[in-house]
This record gives structure tokens, C-alpha cells and sequence, in this order.
């Protein structure tokens, strides 16, 4: 029996990037609906509060008065922005953040969303404002509708085992490794220099390596190569790369975070061997990263 659909209203406005993500998203278990870009999004979300269970957003495109209004009406939903890592906030705290040249990750961005939005209670108002439809039945509504379609443990108990690396064709694993690189690349680029970006680069890339059951071997080679990279480069130009090991905090943040996703996708009644094995990855994965780098 197929895995039902989570429809996601596209907010898109850039006809290129709507094509891109439409291609993204085809054949998975997310069904994408691009809506007017003429229309009042908060006046087609209003009406169709029962139709969609998600958005995908452009940075930028709308003004914060329109997200003021969508909170006011009780209008929050899942949500991944297309934009560069700036660290911005556009709809809500809980929304994912992806660059137009990483939408390989697409759909994993997706399961993040949706999973970020129950942990963090948007479906219980999240601190918004109470508008005419923002009352304890529309939010039931909204989380009764998640939890029933993919659910809050099963989206990370319970991961779409055929989006595993391991089960893509040869290209669909390269092209995801290949996206990978550059979610790290934007990580280490502002890793010090601007927190803000560098947190939400490193969400995205945890995000896609949780749900696509990336390899611990594969994130730390991703790591050694980009900062092999940056040493050559360094030489080069003949500047010291003694700052160069510094770098290995950003690789145990990742790791960090990878084992927290880890240890929150065992359901509260879960055998205890399932536990202990969780907790096994938590410690092995700490410390290979840190042998490794």
C-alpha cells in the first residue's frame, strides 16, 4: 500500500526554482501545488486550511507583515525557505532552510520540517498571535493530520528506508553526496565568522544526513576533504593553515547534533536493546569524529 501524500502549497515565485522543485519532489511522498502568484497567500492559506499540510517559501519574496498575518490567523505550517544561509528567520522558528543549489536535499528538508514543527508545538499556537481561526480545533486539526499521515515518532522512527543513500541509484547517491559538500562547505565558511548562518547550514546538512542514514565514514570524509582542500589552498598562497584544526568543533557539532536526532527518534516505549543501541551510535559516532579528525 503506497505511504500517503503530505500536499505543500508552493509559494515559489521564480519559475525556474518552481520547476527545480518540482522535480525534487516528484514520485516521493510529498505532493507539491503551486498556487497563483497573484493571489493573497494568507487569503488562499485561510480557505485552504484544510488542503495543505506544508509550505515551501522563497527568501525574501514576502514582506513580515504577511507572516504577522498568517500567525494571526493560526495559519502555521511546516515549512522549508529557499535561500541563501544568512541565518534569517522568515515565517516561523521552526522552518528549514535550504539554498537553490542544494535541492537534491529537498525532500529529507521536508521530514525535518515537518518533524521540527510537532517537537517545537506550532500546532499548539507556538506563541502566536489568536486570530479568527486560530482556535484548539483548527490546531487539533492540523496535528491530528501530521501525526495520522507520517506522525511524529514515525518520521524519525520510522524513515522512508527507499530515500537511504544506500538504496539511491549510483547518481542519486552522487548527486546527494555531491549536495552534501557544499551544505558543509557553508557551514565551515561561517562557522565562526557568522553563527547564525553557520546554525542553519548545519541543521540542513544533520536534517539530510539523519533521514538519508548517511554513513558516519561518509561525514567525516566530507570534513577531511574540504578542509584537505583549504590547506592546499593555503600553502598556495603561502599563509599559515595552523587555524585549520579549529575546524574539527564544526565537525563535532555535526556530530553532536546527528547523535541528539539519533537519541529522539526512539520512541519513549522502545525495547531496551533498541535503546542501547542508539545510545551505542551516540558514543561510537563522538568518538570516531573526533580520532578521525
Amino acid at each position: 500500500m503506497p505511504e500517503p501524500l503530505l500536499t505543500i502549497a508552493s509559494l515559489l515565485r521564480e519559475p525556474r526554482l518552481v520547476q527545480a522543485c518540482g522535480q525534487c519532489l516528484k514520485g516521493g511522498r510529498y505532493q507539491l501545488v503551486s498556487l497563483d502568484p497573484g493571489d493573497n497567500p494568507v487569503e488562499v492559506l485561510d480557505r485552504s486550511r484544510e488542503d495543505f499540510d506544508a509550505v515551501l517559501l522563497e527568501q525574501g519574496v514576502f514582506a513580515p507583515d504577511v507572516f504577522r498575518a498568517l500567525g494571526d490567523k493560526g495559519l502555521l505550517l511546516p515549512a522549508v525557505v529557499i535561500g541563501d544561509v544568512t541565518g534569517r528567520q522568515e515565517y516561523h522558528d521552526a522552518e528549514v532552510h535550504l539554498p537553490p543549489d542544494q535541492l537534491v536535499q529537498l525532500s529529507y528538508s521536508f521530514d525535518a520540517a515537518v518533524s521540527r514543527f510537532l517537537r517545537r508545538g506550532l500546532t499548539n499556537g507556538g506563541g502566536q498571535g489568536v486570530g479568527p481561526g486560530n482556535d484548539a480545533s483548527d490546531r487539533w486539526k492540523l496535528a491530528n493530520r501530521l501525526n495520522g499521515r507520517l506522525g511524529y515518532l514515525g518520521v524519525y522512527y520510522k524513515r522512508d528506508p527507499s530515500r537511504f543513500l544506500r538504496n539511491l541509484s549510483e547518481s542519486e547517491r552522487n548527486d546527494l553526496i555531491d549536495s552534501l559538500r557544499l551544505t558543509y562547505r557553508d557551514l565551515v565558511i561561517s562557522y565562526f565568522q557568522d553563527p547564525a548562518a553557520a546554525n542553519q547550514a548545519l541543521e540542513s546538512f544533520v536534517n539530510t544526513a539523519f533521514f538519508s542514514d548517511l554513513p558516519i565514514t561518509y561525514t567525516v570524509e566530507i570534513h577531511m576533504n574540504l578542509i584537505d582542500e583549504y590547506d592546499k589552498q593555503i600553502k598556495l598562497e603561502g599563509h599559515k593553515n595552523n587555524f585549520l584544526q579549529d575546524y574539527r568543533l564544526a565537525l563535532l557539532d555535526v556530530m553532536a547534533h546527528l547523535c541528539e536526532m539519533y537519541r529522539r527518534s526512539v520512541p519513549p516505549d522502545a525495547p531496551l536493546g533498541l535503546a542501547a543501541i542508539k545510545g551505542g551510535f551516540s558514543r561510537s559516532a563522538a568518538s570516531y569524529a573526533m580520532d578521525k579528525s
